[in-house]
């Protein structure tokens, strides 16, 4: 199977060991794999060598790194016949733990080189905000406030991660948003606005518990304001299932949804953060990628749309 495997160095747990790109060179020489391992220079150089790859005929394509690396590749293989592959390397891992895929990079290089013994494909929906294509979540308020605060971290990790939230929380500022989706409109004071389409942020903390990325919908969760104390409880229910339970905490379902704030600020898409509209329309892309999973993960095997796969018809 003609692969390429995109390498960012700059992601996670790549900054600590520069050698690893070396190993993987050496794993598909000593597997006689039809790859090639290619690495990253900038921001959005990723999608630049994945869309290269969609159109020289590469079969699957192996984002190396973590939620942004994966955003960066999976762009350039919407609606095409390639398939996303990962070797999470991340501080998240957010889509790759809802998938069920190894994190270990030995075991998930071997479900890479294994073909259809070792894992299938699956078509899995997708996202967009503002335009923007997100794979595991998006968010505004609070949520995008943290990734912005912890994209600029030297260290990352969990423990990274919740002291960013903690200098966040203690700043944040409760905004008016109106939201509106084809059977709800209400107007609400939020500290953050998240938009799934996994169950997790990463590390297993759940958003949205339940949620999948093969049911052709969206998960919206709002959190209204919580003081300090109440927004370390909520934190604790990242980790037991049950933050939709809470009664701080509106959860809807659709397929798409219009959020309304007073002014343009800060969204995310997969943890990424960019500046967007006062108004931010958010809307799934039904089973629009084809995703390398294990045998054993929990998504359902159901192949793409063929009217999607625009791609498909502009291959030599």
């Amino acid at each position: 199977m003609k692969t390429r495997f995109i390498f960012n160095p700059y992601s996670g747990h790549n900054r600590r060991r520069p050698w690893f790109a070396a190993s993987i060179r050496d794993y598909i020489s000593a597997h006689s794999l039809d790859a090639e391992l290619v690495v990253t220079d900038a921001p959005g150089h990723a999608t630049e060598l994945a869309r290269d790859a969609a159109q020289t005929g590469c079969e699957q394509v192996v984002a190396v790194g973590g939620d942004g690396t994966m955003n960066e590749v999976a762009q350039a293989l919407l609606h095409t016949p390639a398939a996303l592959a990962l070797v999470p390397c991340g501080s998240g891992n957010g889509l790759a733990l809802h998938l069920g895929l190894p994190l270990a990079p030995l075991r998930a290089l071997a479900l890479i080189a294994g073909g259809s013994g070792a894992g299938r494909i699956a078509a899995l929906d997708t996202g967009a905000a503002d335009g923007w294509p997100f794979f595991n979540a998006m968010g505004l308020g609070l949520d995008a406030d943290v990734s912005h605060r912890f994209n600029s971290l030297a260290q990352r990790g969990l423990p990274g991660y919740a002291r960013t939230a903690i200098a966040a929380v203690r700043n944040i500022r409760p905004e008016r948003v109106c939201i509106t989706s084809s059977n709800f409109r209400d107007e609400l004071d939020v500290l953050l606005v998240a938009v799934a389409n996994s169950d997790q942020y990463g590390n297993n903390a759940r958003i949205a518990p339940g949620a999948r990325v093969d049911d052709g919908m969206l998960d919206l969760v709002a959190v209204a304001p919580v003081g300090f104390f109440g927004a370390a409880l909520l934190a604790a229910r990242l980790f037991t299932g049950s933050f939709d339970e809470s009664r701080h905490v509106r959860r809807l379902r659709g397929r798409s949804f219009v959020i309304d704030r007073v002014a343009p600020g800060l969204i995310h898409t997969d943890g990424e953060t960019r500046t967007a509209g006062a108004r931010v329309e958010v809307a799934v892309r039904p089973h629009s990628l084809r995703v390398l999973v294990p045998l054993s993960s929990r998504v359902a095997t159901r192949p793409a749309d063929p009217t999607s796969v625009r791609f498909a018809l502009q291959l030599p």
